[in-house]
């Protein structure tokens, strides 16, 4: 049978203390197993327990919700930023591609000058 004469348990300390004693009367506290690991939870947390079991677990799977959201946040941040870093190391190469095509068709239009005017006078003088 359970023990269900359990409130304001705010800490592991006083949830062993009831767990001893429901078993001193040949009993157990309800939800013993999984609210000892709610009350761990909430004091790595550094959150305070409301000393109900239903509250409790409620506050941890809150602060579990909070946390992933987080998490998810800081790899969607993380994502972003190398995708950024992609898209500038891509625009770096097509602007040197762009000063390379324009020196070359430089390049090009001068030499084409350059031979126009020689055939020219290649031709005045013969």
């Amino acid at each position: 049978m359970a023990y269900n004469k359990v409130e304001d348990i705010k800490s592991l300390d006083e949830l062993e203390r009831a767990q001893a004693a429901a078993q001193a009367q040949g009993n157990s506290v309800v939800n013993y197993n999984e609210w000892s690991q709610i009350l761990k939870d909430l004091e790595e947390a550094g959150v305070e327990s409301s000393g109900n079991f239903s509250a409790d677990k409620a506050k941890v799977q809150e602060i579990k919700a909070t946390v992933q959201e987080y998490i998810d946040n800081l790899k969607t941040e993380e994502a972003q930023k190398q995708q950024k870093q992609e898209n500038q190391k891509t625009k770096a190469v097509s602007e040197t591609d762009n000063e390379q095509n324009l020196k070359a068709t430089m390049a090009n239009a001068t030499s084409s000058v350059i031979m126009a005017d020689y055939m020219k006078y290649y031709h005045l003088l013969f």
